[in-house]
């Protein structure tokens, strides 16, 4: 038989031709293909579609919320769309690998789901010792519903402990649950994520009582060694695995292909505390001093801002950070601090409004890791519109100035001429 490879002409038009029956059919062939380990395998050469013309497009915003290998939702196939995940079924554990999630706002985190890939590596790489479970940690009110396609085998979710509710800072509490947790369970390992929302206080804490000493920031984990960042994110070091690990971000792959039970667990008993910390509530912040890598909340402003009085006046009631595009920071509008993008600051926001941002490559890579995506353009169908998870089309003017009476309304305020406004920083992120 002859080895060369001949083109099929029919198919290569059918694929660029829509509104062919068959279309749906062809468009991303072949898909995915399982390979000797039971993980899917994805050809990278076929992320997109081919347009009418038969130019490939690329949908970014499926691809930034983590489609699956970037592809857009026009070129699954319709078997690829219905397809149900495999179910990742574990009956009787022989080991658990312990993830305290920070559950931020209520939701997985991406460092969550990393955390969460990484502990599903340390059950294959002990494979030969049994079946291992992962079991998550959730403390306090959640408002996430995927733990399932997460990669969670087992659940644990307490609001209270002792008729005490884990609610603000409450790191004793926590850490008698997590005593219970090791007294019951035996974790083989314990993973927390190393992040100011909580992972790397309770995992110091939860290492200080074990008498364990920690790897902090490991982003490279095998049954021997660990490879941790260190010296600014410049040096790496290598040290034995611990029993307790902050893990960094992107330390593992997400599970994102197969489904799991996420089996409650209760407890049999949680140890009797007094606390002696007391959370008296969030600290008034000014956000405009918080920098654009760590601000959680971003209104940012492009071309399409005209009157700039009117944007900084909707930051300050929003309590938002400003952010900027490159143009409006080219013209001179925003200092260059205030830049967001490859070629500015990577923001990871979990609310981000672009106003009048039509959305150049540069810029969507910036804000590539923002939970929620916010747009208000008036093209309906520039690449912002299709990164954003809520669109606006419309005037920004007119947008921003009701979004402000809205605001002021709430606050019991007359109006946008007014000194900045007094409130809590939570008081800040519901307006």
């Amino acid at each position: 038989m002859s080895d060369i490879v001949r083109r099929d002409v029919r198919i290569e038009w059918i694929r660029r031709n829509r509104l062919h029956p068959q279309h749906n059919e062809l468009a991303s062939a072949p898909g995915p293909t399982r390979g000797p380990t039971g993980l899917l395998r994805r050809l990278p050469h076929n992320v997109g579609f081919i347009g009418p013309n038969g130019i490939r497009r690329i949908d970014r915003g499926a691809g930034a919320q983590g489609g699956a290998g970037g592809l857009g939702a026009r070129a699954l196939s319709h078997s690829a769309q219905t397809a149900p995940l495999l179910l990742h079924h574990v009956e009787q554990p022989d080991f658990y690998v312990a993830v305290v999630v920070d559950i931020a706002a209520g939701r997985l985190s991406s460092h969550d789901r990393d955390v969460l890939g990484q502990a599903h590596r340390l059950v294959r790489i002990h494979a030969d010792d049994g079946q291992g479970a992962v079991v998550a940690i959730v403390l306090g009110d959640v408002r996430e519903a995927a733990f399932d396609t997460a990669g969670v085998d087992r659940l644990i979710h307490l609001t209270e402990v002792n008729r005490q509710p884990l609610t603000g800072y409450c790191p004793e509490l926590k850490l008698a649950v997590l005593q219970a947790v090791d007294s019951e369970l035996a974790p083989r390992y314990w993973l927390f994520p190393d992040s100011i929302h909580g992972g790397a206080d309770l995992g110091a804490r939860l290492a200080a009582r074990l008498g364990e000493r920690p790897a902090v920031q490991a982003w490279q984990v095998d049954a021997g060694q660990t490879l941790c960042r260190g010296g600014s994110q410049h040096t790496d070091w290598q040290r034995p695995t611990s029993r307790v690990m902050l893990l960094a971000e992107e330390c593992a792959l997400a599970v994102g292909e197969t489904r799991h039970e996420a089996r409650p667990i209760e407890l049999a008993a949680i140890p009797q505390v007094s606390p002696q910390i007391q959370d008296r509530g969030p600290v008034e912040v000014d956000p405009g001093k918080i920098a654009l890598s760590q601000a959680e909340f971003i209104l940012a402003a492009g071309n399409g801002i005209q009157d700039w009085d009117q944007f900084h006046q909707v930051a300050t009631a929003l309590g938002a950070t400003e952010g900027a595009s490159r143009v409006a920071v080219d013209d001179g509008n925003m200092p260059r601090s205030r830049q967001v993008g490859a070629t500015g600051t990577w923001v990871t926001a979990r609310v981000y409004i672009a106003a009048g941002i039509s959305g150049a490559i540069q810029h969507l890579q910036g804000i590539r890791q923002c939970d929620k995506v916010v747009a208000i353009n008036l093209d309906g169908g520039c690449d912002m519109i299709k990164r954003a998870d809520l669109s606006v089309i419309g005037d920004s003017r007119a947008i921003l100035a009701e979004l402000l009476a809205l605001a002021c309304a709430r606050r019991g305020r007359s109006g946008p001429g007014t000194a900045p406004i007094e409130g809590s920083q939570e008081d800040r992120h519901v307006a």
